[in-house]
């Protein structure tokens, strides 16, 4: 039984995240992932002018007249949504935290792919596997992903996108879309991303807070990591110490922004104080340019 005001929560979500999709991200996702493949469909008589290289030797053989095979582009699409719950996305300094953002673009895509008669799933990780939903089509299940969004209670306070990305690569046994979001606060996950998204169209939506980029000159205050539970006392009223926040933050952002351009993995960057709509559709709509 889903309370009442969750229920109320997710409903108003449905409303506003189908207006959305109806009437602006809707498109854009149809024309980034209509189809990326190729899928066999039937086999038919030879005809003057047919490639050779579709001859399908064996009913060819059986039957003693020429045959072809016919492929058609995959319409049906698989989405997977990897979203990352440790103690981290519990944190915004605006007006919501990264968990919530990351529950409204989950709902945008999960509709999105519903309307285009796709099948999504769900992917909750901390340092380990919290939740995995498999893929399946209709409204029924895309309201269950973001109920699962909301209500589940992490086990762990932890990061690992490398038990994340372990996960997808045993579980994901045909090509998907598999869209990870989270803050990225890891490291050491390198290698299994890169093994996904050879096998994969990966994209990495990474939620950003601005105070984890500057902090304003308050005084002391004590600050309480939310994966380890560490609280340490800072004067932020120091030059020295506001600096060395944003030269740290400036420095990881361009290490990361290194391991996707190295991996040929796409990212989005999604402000916690800025709109997510305009970044995310002009993300696919430069994905479906170069494609």
């Amino acid at each position: 039984m889903i309370p009442k005001e969750l229920f109320k929560k997710i409903r108003k979500l449905e409303i506003r995240t189908r207006g959305l999709v109806n009437n602006v991200f809707g498109g854009e996702y149809h024309s980034r992932f209509k189809g990326q493949g190729m899928e066999f469909a039937e086999v038919r008589p030879y005809h003057i002018g047919d490639d050779i290289r579709s001859i399908d030797w064996n009913v060819s053989a059986r039957t003693g007249e020429t045959y072809v095979k016919v492929f058609e582009e995959e319409r049906e699409q698989t989405v997977m949504l990897a979203v990352d719950i440790s103690g981290s996305e519990d944190f915004g300094s605006s007006s919501k935290f990264k968990r919530e953002i990351a529950a409204e673009i989950c709902a945008i895509v999960a509709f999105s792919a519903i309307k285009n008669n796709d099948k999504v799933g769900l992917l909750l990780f901390s340092d380990e596997v919290e939740l995995f939903v498999p893929p399946e089509k209709g409204r029924r299940h895309a309201l269950r992903i973001i109920r699962d969004l909301y209500a589940h209670e992490a086990n762990s306070r932890g990061t690992s996108l490398g038990v994340a990305f372990g996960h997808l690569l045993h579980v994901l046994r045909r090509r998907s879309i598999v869209l990870v979001i989270s803050d990225f606060l890891d490291s050491g996950f390198e290698k299994p991303m890169k093994a996904l998204a050879r096998r994969h169209d990966t994209v990495i939506v990474q939620l950003i807070d601005p105070r984890e980029e500057s902090i304003p000159a308050i005084g002391l205050v004590e600050l309480t990591d939310a994966e380890t539970g560490e609280t340490v006392v800072v004067d932020t009223s120091s030059d020295r110490v506001r600096e060395w926040v944003s030269d740290a933050a400036f420095a990881r952002h361009a290490e990361l922004d290194e391991l996707f351009r190295r991996n040929r993995v796409d990212r989005v960057a999604i402000r916690t104080d800025e709109s997510y709509l305009e970044p995310l559709v002009e993300f696919f709509r430069r994905r479906t340019r170069a494609r």
